[in-house]
Parts: structure tokens; sequence; C-alpha cells
């Protein structure tokens, strides 16, 4: 379909959307990504109302904000009443919000995992296209690849892992993407593995973004810097730090003419699962920072070999640092392989290996894949990805 969200509001099929969140909305990771999606919404002219638990951070321009567990502006915390619960109770009251608004009071109703299941099929009682998001790959899908992975390290990831299976999970979600109108897919990865376990779903595509205020055009590159690679996320198997370490120590980078930024909290048996990899002198590790997009500026890649990703921000924000992209099939990256940086399919040692070589010999086609990313900067932002989210509402609304 055509991105048609430049067109005048009056001539697009939604206007009013009611934003369910089943979170503290405005919190790091997809508290963060779902923020930005409703100040793009807003910015584009639609008339948003939000429902979450909680507001980490204001939002100017919606139409009502709905905190569902808040009392008297004081936050209460999902493990008061159990996560599972929370996520019950939230979905009830915006069911009944949408029911008890249901004369043509909103177009569309955008949902969050865990928390949408009744809001979607109230949805559907009074005529209102439920989109529901997917934040990561179909989750049966998502189980097998994280489980996979550990089990080939022997690792055992401990209870409340985020990929830890869990049938009942499973069921919700199920379920979820069977009550909803349309599914949104922020990357190719994505739609095919819901394509693949649930036929009967409609995907649509969307993208996410990065935030320009944040992560500002960088400096040039210093000409004296050792070539810089990063890692920025949590260490986890599913993210492929170990494949990345490998090819890292593969492609010989580890003499003294290059080094390896690690960024970010690690799952303690995966850090001793990487031992020796993590330990030379090449590989720095760094804690967990809010400064991010100071590491991405220090660094010329942003390597993310991920075996099962949504669409990683990391992976616009490099971009909009200047880093040029060593990812796999499985990231979620929007990039033009050759052009912006490599891709390698996931698991695939020998290419990364071969691509990390070939990238640390050629200073000048670091410095055309730095030219290129840069020149696309606003292609990358949120109120970018605001046009096509709008486009993908329009969508949804028509079917």
């Amino acid at each position: 379909m055509a991105d048609d969200s430049s067109r005048p509001l009056t001539e697009r099929g939604v206007s009013r959307v009611l934003y369910s969140f089943p979170h503290r909305l405005g919190s790091p990771g997809i508290g963060t990504t779902a923020l930005h999606q409703i100040r793009g919404a807003i910015d584009s002219g639609l008339d948003v109302t939000i429902a979450c638990t909680s507001l980490a951070a204001p939002v100017e321009g919606a139409c009502r904000v709905l905190e569902t567990m808040s009392i008297r502006g004081r936050r209460v915390p999902h493990r008061t009443m159990g996560v599972e619960r929370a996520y019950r109770y939230h979905d009830r009251r915006v069911a009944r919000l949408l029911r008890g608004r249901g004369d043509g009071q909103f177009d569309v109703v955008h949902c969050w995992p865990l928390g949408g299941l009744r809001t979607l099929l109230a949805a559907r009682e009074v005529g209102v296209a439920g989109v529901r998001e997917l934040p990561n790959t179909h989750t049966a899908v998502a189980y097998e690849l994280a489980a996979r992975e550990a089990a080939a390290m022997g690792i055992t990831m401990p209870r409340g892992y985020s990929h830890r299976p869990d049938s009942r999970r499973l069921a919700v979600e199920e379920e979820e993407y069977e009550a909803a109108t349309a599914l949104l897919a922020p990357s190719p990865f994505v739609a095919r593995t819901v394509a693949e376990r649930a036929p009967r779903a409609r995907v649509i595509r969307h993208r996410y973004g990065y935030d320009p205020s944040r992560f500002p055009a960088p400096p040039a590159a210093p000409v004296d810097r050792p070539f810089t690679v990063s890692f920025v996320g949590t260490g986890e198997p599913r993210k492929g730090l170990h494949y990345a370490l490998e090819a890292w120590h593969g492609a010989g980078l580890d003499e003294g003419s290059a080094r390896f930024l690690v960024c970010g909290w690690m799952y303690p048996d995966y850090r001793a699962h990487l031992g020796p990899l993590l330990d030379h002198p090449s590989v720095r590790q760094l804690p967990f920072t809010d400064d991010v997009g100071g590491v991405l500026r220090a660094s010329d890649v942003l390597v993310l070999a991920s075996v099962e990703e949504g669409s990683a921000l990391v992976t616009y924000e490099a971009q909009a640092s200047g880093c040029a992209l060593l990812v796999s099939d499985a990231s979620g990256a929007m990039f033009e392989h050759g052009v912006h940086g490599f891709e390698h399919a996931a698991g695939d040692v020998a290419t990364l290996t071969r691509q990390l070589g070939e990238l640390a010999r050629r200073p000048e086609l670091r410095a055309r894949m730095r030219a290129a990313v840069l020149a696309r900067r606003q292609e990358l932002s949120w109120a970018e990805a605001a046009r096509r989210l709008v486009a993908a509402y329009d969508e949804a609304r028509a079917s």
C-alpha cells in the first residue's frame, strides 16, 4: 500500500485513536517506543486517548489520559497485585472504556501484548479496528529460538526471563493475534514468523525510529581513532554477542589495532560462558549507561548478531550516530546491505568474520558507509515512523 499519510487529515480514514499500553508509559525500552508512537500520532493530527498503567513522561496534546494503575496521582506497581493480574486489570478497564464510548468515538484501538485481549474483542463488538503491536517475532518462534541458543551453550535462563517458554502467555498472545483486525510488524522477519505460525492473521508493516534530541548528528570521526566496533544491549544468548566475539577474534582484530566495546547489563551465566572472549585486552566492557549516543558516536560500526528481534532500536540510533551496521537478518534493521552496512544470516560466523575484516582493512569503505547513514538521518526518525504508523491505521480501518 502506498504511504498516504501526507494527505490532509479529512481525507484519511482515521482521526481518533485509543492507544492502550499495559505498562508505565515513557519508561526505558518499550515504554519509550510507545511514547514516541503516541507523540508522533498526535503531531500527525490524530486525536489520541491514552490508556496506560502510569506515566513516566509527560504527553502534550492528548485528548485524555487514563492511568489504570494510579491512585491519586501515585503509581501502583504491577507487582502489588501480580504482573499478570495487573495486565488483566488494565485490559478490563480499557475494554470497559471502549464499550462505554463505542458510538463512533474511536476509529482505531492500538494494543500491546498481554494486556489487550478483552480490549480487542470489545473493539470488534463496537465496530472499531483493533491493531496489536508485534515488538518481537511470533511468541512461539521467539521462545524456540531463545531456548535453542541457550541450550547450545548449556545455559538455563532464570525465572522471569522474558523469553523463557510460558504456555499460558503464549496462549494469551495467540488469542490476541486472532482477535486483532491487524498485527503491526516492524520488520520483514517478524512479519514472516507470524505469517508462518498465524496464517489467518492480517499483518501490516510499519517501523520504529530514533529520537534526534537524544542522538544528535556526530562530529567528524577522529582520524587517529582505532577501528572501533560496539555492541549495545542486554548480554543474553538470543542477542548473539557470542557470535560477534567469535567473529572478532577470528578476524584477527584482537592484536592491538582495534577495539570492541560491549555496553550493557549481562546475565551472569552468559558472562561466565563467554569467558576469555570477553576478557581479551581488545574487548572493553562498559556498564549500562543512559548515554548510548556517546558510545555510538565513539564507534565506527554497530554489531548485532541477534537470532531473534523485533526491530532493534539501537540499529536506528547507531545509523543516526554515524555507525555502519554489521547485523543479522533477524535484527529487524532498516538499511540497505552494502550501502549502510552488511547483513549476515543469523549464526553465520564465517560471513560476519569476513565482513568485520573487510571494514577493518578498508577505511574508505567505512567512510562511504558513514556518509550514507548520516545522509538518511531524517528518514530514520520517529517523526517519519509516525507517517507509516498513521498509514497502517488507515489500512487496518479500511480492512
